[in-house]
């Protein structure tokens, strides 16, 4: 069936719909059904439930009079320690979800039961190439098949009966540090699929693939190429208009689509949101100025050839990694009398966007987070006022919103009923060092700042003070331009959010909890206390006449890797509830405290202070700062004896490779690894200072500084 038919079949699909009562008449999932997502309350069909992801569910079984009686169905298991960050799929009471290392699992919905499981068989030195941890998204549901991105760059078609391998197509040039994180989405019989990796140094685009054959339909990069290459569409004409002739072309320019896609079928659009640059201090990378197109944009392309019909940038000259790859929803809002078929995003530089979803054009852009990068976005130039405070390239900087944005993947939920948007927010300031005489350096982050003097000048202090930086839900009038509530949380990582025909609003964070609010006025109702982080965006579908709100559960992404600290063995699950549910939630462990067992080291200072500036480079974005592990992995301060011994035959030989510690011989030389050596060494026997000590105390007291008074 092709998408331009959907429209015509609608009335029908629709009529099928309230007499069945449920999906189960309308399987396969096509285009059809996926038009008509929206009125099948039973199913969660696609990445936001519905083509327009606003992760609305019209089920009202559970709602704010009875949440309070919502306990466990059912909790599976998944066998993986790395971060979670699927959102599950449900259609004919079967769930399909992702796992870390792009595993896919289907799962019987109204028990939990595994009826398969995929392993793509990621080589686990891949790893290395993810900025942000091994995880994955979830997967598009279509046609009878299961389309998962795996982290090393394959499309893969799998048998949504059997789990079974259909096809496999490798999408990236792996000879690049590209890697697939995000959902893809399926429409007009194509699969959509962009990649991540900026930070490494990789030229960005998003493609389409044949559903029935995984060819390659069409390719829309979002950067130009060297400039002596042709061009490989008309767009990048408009594109290289805005690049200088000495850009760092070298470092692919970054622009990667590793989250956010949205398609309407009316329009035959697809809307793409661009990632950030490489390297990040425009200065560096675009000397001659320019907006540098498209990097933070907008993009609607033609879904069936991959033409630009427009395109909005919502930061120009991008500067401070701030992506527009976060959540866009597909709605309709009265604006000044009229109805207007808008998209709405709030991506990472704090300023929530409407758009005309026909035209591009710019409705409105407000503050829904400290800011101090711009006083505001001019609506009748479309351009964000700079105020020159959060400028980096000559010297530091303390900018709001950090490199970890307002609002980061984890995706917000719109509410047809209370007109309001749940964004997951933070409050995150971050200080940016410049690199003096950057040059692109293969196998290193290349973001032009200098992580050597930021850990200098910040080692003990980066979960003393957190830079304050707690989560938030925050519910926004997109209409007014303003927000409504908001209930904070004391962690530092988020967790996505759902909203429900039951005036519900569901929410996890890194406290270990999934909680309900409600949607009008932000009032907790109810709050299952997991013990492990929820970062993950809850779904509700409904088997056999009862609905059930469901979630993965496991701490992951770059904050838990190097900011958040946590202190229980980090295990997987997807758990599932419902009213009067009878399942027992997971047993946590905590985990032990490590203990140093290696002799003090006799290296001089300076050969310590060599390997503290390696460690920055090569090992604190896993590790953490300082050497300090979160919790996920291993705290190298407490490296066993073995560790030591073999401490090159790790870094350099690659002998854990299996277990995602790739080999680094391509950056370091034994000297380097050795200073690496001596200063995880000496980080393991250093006395906190009293400075350290008291900013812990105040921290564990609930006192700190604001995240946007350290930005002043």
């Amino acid at each position: 069936m092709k998408f331009n038919s959907v429209p015509v079949l609608l009335p029908v699909v629709n009529l099928l719909l309230v007499l069945a009562g449920s999906a189960a008449a309308l399987s396969p999932v096509d285009d059809v059904r996926l038009a008509a997502a929206a009125r099948d309350p039973a199913s969660w069909l696609s990445h936001g439930r519905t083509w327009s992801e606003e992760r609305y569910s019209p089920l009202a079984q559970i709602d704010e009079a009875n949440v309070a009686s919502l306990a466990p169905a059912w909790v599976y298991a998944t066998g993986e320690t790395r971060g979670h960050e699927a959102t599950p799929l449900v259609a004919d009471g079967v769930m399909y979800t992702t796992l870390p290392w792009s595993i896919v699992v289907a799962l019987d919905a109204a028990t939990g039961r595994e009826l398969w499981r995929f392993d793509p068989a990621v080589p686990k030195g891949w790893g290395r190439h993810a900025c942000c941890d091994v995880v994955n998204r979830g997967v598009a549901l279509y046609r009878g098949r299961v389309y998962v991105g795996t982290l090393d760059g394959r499309l893969v078609a799998l048998d949504a009966k059997t789990g079974e391998r259909v096809f496999e197509t490798l999408t990236i040039d792996s000879s690049r540090p590209y890697t697939i994180t995000g959902a893809p989405r399926a429409a007009a019989g194509l699969v959509f699929i962009g990649n991540g990796g900026a930070e490494f140094g990789v030229r960005g685009y998003v493609s389409a693939y044949d559903a029935e054959t995984g060819a390659l339909a069409w390719r829309f990069y979002t950067v130009p190429g060297l400039p002596d290459q042709p061009r490989e569409h008309p767009a990048l004409d408009l594109a290289a208009k805005t690049w200088p002739a000495d850009a760092t072309f070298e470092s692919g320019l970054g622009g990667t689509v590793w989250d956010s896609l949205a398609y309407d079928p009316e329009l035959g659009l697809l809307y793409v949101g661009v990632g950030n640059s490489s390297p990040y201090d425009r200065r560096v990378r675009s000397p001659g100025g320019g907006d540098n197109l498209f990097l933070a944009s907008i993009l609607a392309l033609r879904a069936t050839t991959g033409e630009l019909v427009w395109h909005y940038q919502t930061t120009p000259g991008e500067n401070w990694d701030y992506t527009a790859t976060q959540h866009m929803i597909l709605t309709d809002l009265v604006l000044g009398g009229r109805t207007r078929r808008v998209l709405m995003q709030a991506p990472k530089n704090g300023f929530f966007y409407v758009l005309d979803r026909k035209t591009g054009e710019l409705l409105s852009a407000e503050k829904y987070a400290s800011v101090s990068w711009a006083s505001h976005v001019d609506l009748a130039t479309g351009r964000p006022v700079e105020t020159g405070r959060a400028d980096w390239h000559e010297a530091a900087a303390m900018v709001i919103p950090g490199v970890a944005g307002a609002h980061n993947w984890h995706p917000m939920a719109w509410s047809p009923q209370t007109k309001l948007v749940y964004i997951p927010t933070q409050e995150m300031a971050y200080p940016f060092h410049p690199e003096r005489a950057h040059r692109h350096r293969p196998g290193y982050m290349n973001t032009a700042e200098d992580f050597p003097e930021l850990a200098r000048r910040f080692d003990g202090f980066e979960r003393a003070l957190k830079f304050c930086s707690p989560t938030a839900l925050t519910a926004w009038d997109p209409v007014a331009g303003r927000m409504v509530w908001q209930a904070t949380h004391r962690s530092e990582v988020n967790g996505g959010a759902l909203a429900t025909a039951g005036n519900l609003v569901f929410h996890g964070s890194g406290d270990g909890a999934l909680a309900a609010y409600r949607a009008t006025d932000g009032a907790k109702l109810w709050e299952s206390q997991i013990g492990i982080g929820v970062i993950a965006p809850p779904i509700s579908y409904r088997v056999d006449g009862e609905q059930y709100m469901a979630v993965s559960v496991g701490i992951g992404g770059s904050a838990a890797l190097n900011m958040t600290e946590f202190d229980y063995q980090n295990a997987g699950y997807v758990i599932a509830w419902k009213l009067g549910g009878k399942a027992l939630l997971p047993d946590v462990r905590k985990r032990e405290p490590g203990e140093v067992v290696v002799a003090p080291t006799e290296a001089k200072p300076e050969r310590i202070a060599e390997g503290q500036a390696l460690y920055a480079v090569h090992c604190l974005r896993c590790h953490g700062m300082g050497t300090k592990s979160g919790g996920m992995l291993p705290d190298l301060r407490f490296s066993s004896r073995e560790t030591h011994a073999r401490w090159n035959d790790i870094v350099l030989g690659g002998i854990r490779a299996d277990r995602g510690m790739a080999s680094f011989a391509d950056v370091l030389d034994p000297a380097g690894a050795g200073a690496i050596q001596a200063y995880v060494v000496a980080q393991a026997h250093r006395e906190p200072t009293w400075l350290e000590l008291a900013g812990r105390f105040l921290y564990e007291q609930g006192v700190c500084l604001p995240a946007a008074w350290l930005a002043d």
